[in-house]
């Protein structure tokens, strides 16, 4: 996914959907947190805790998964419904490797695969017609 310019990433907590630009020729790629119902569950046998710190660390690797996978590009859409796309961003404006990257944030409610992929192609759309 590293030979274009532009991505868009629709996340929630859970998942992340990354989808390339350019706009006939849409890529797709899924990446999954690995907080999963059943490791939440175990965690909080074992107390507030030690599901407060897996779900850090679950976090962390999560959006660090997600940076390896943009960090070529030189536009980077951030959506979606929850606050994850801005503790992202949080996170990746602390590494120096993402200075050159131009992010955008846009809210969103949860959508389709194809609500996403139409919803990419309109905003680069609309960017690409400012420029």
């Amino acid at each position: 996914m590293n030979n274009v310019n532009q991505v868009a990433v629709w996340m929630d907590h859970a998942s992340a959907h990354l989808i390339e630009n350019p706009l006939n020729e849409i890529e797709n790629v899924v990446v999954y947190s690995k907080l999963t119902h059943q490791e939440r569950e175990n965690a909080v046998e074992r107390g507030e805790k030690k599901l407060h710190n897996t779900e850090q660390h679950e976090e962390l690797a999560f959006y660090k998964k997600i940076g390896d996978l943009i960090r070529d590009y030189k536009e980077v859409l951030l959506f979606g419904p929850t606050e994850a796309k801005t503790e992202l961003l949080n996170l990746l404006r602390t590494d120096h490797t993402f200075s050159d990257i131009k992010f955008t944030v846009e809210n969103t409610d949860k959508m389709t695969g194809n609500q996403e992929q139409a919803f990419v192609r309109e905003y680069f759309k609309k960017t690409l017609n400012k420029k």
